[in-house]
């Protein structure tokens, strides 16, 4: 009898606490990032240059020689970076948590409602 007296006064107490919930908290936004994302940020500019170049060639595409990149933007988990090519060419390069990469015409991002391909000054802050 005892224990059916307790279990109710416990159900009573649980339901009451449903009548004043507590205000939702802010959720925090954390961003995981991979060594490959981590390493075009320090890597120099000539570097960075053959590695796009080659993100650009692995998928397919061609750019004889990289003249100017950048990073851009985090695009949900992805790091954008661009690469412009000596053809007049431009590319966005997505670098993905698990070192995938992806490529596509700077010229199709507003069509593929991407980011536009605007390197910015400076890297994202460090995940934490």
């Amino acid at each position: 009898m005892r224990a059916q007296l307790l279990t109710a006064l416990t159900i009573i107490l649980l339901a009451s606490a449903c009548d004043n919930p507590q205000p939702a908290q802010p959720r925090k936004s954390i961003q995981v990032r991979s060594e490959q994302q981590e390493g075009l940020h320090k890597l120099s500019e000539q570097y960075r240059h053959v590695a796009l170049r080659r993100a650009i060639y692995d998928a397919g595409r061609t750019c004889k020689t990289v003249t100017k990149s950048g990073y851009v933007q985090e695009y949900g988990n992805l790091s954008m970076w661009t690469a412009s090519c000596d053809s007049g060419k431009n590319w966005a390069i997505f670098v993905g948590p698990d070192g995938s990469v992806q490529v596509r015409d700077c010229s199709e991002t507003e069509q593929l409602k991407l980011p536009a391909c605007i390197i910015r000054d400076k890297k994202p802050a460090a995940a934490g």
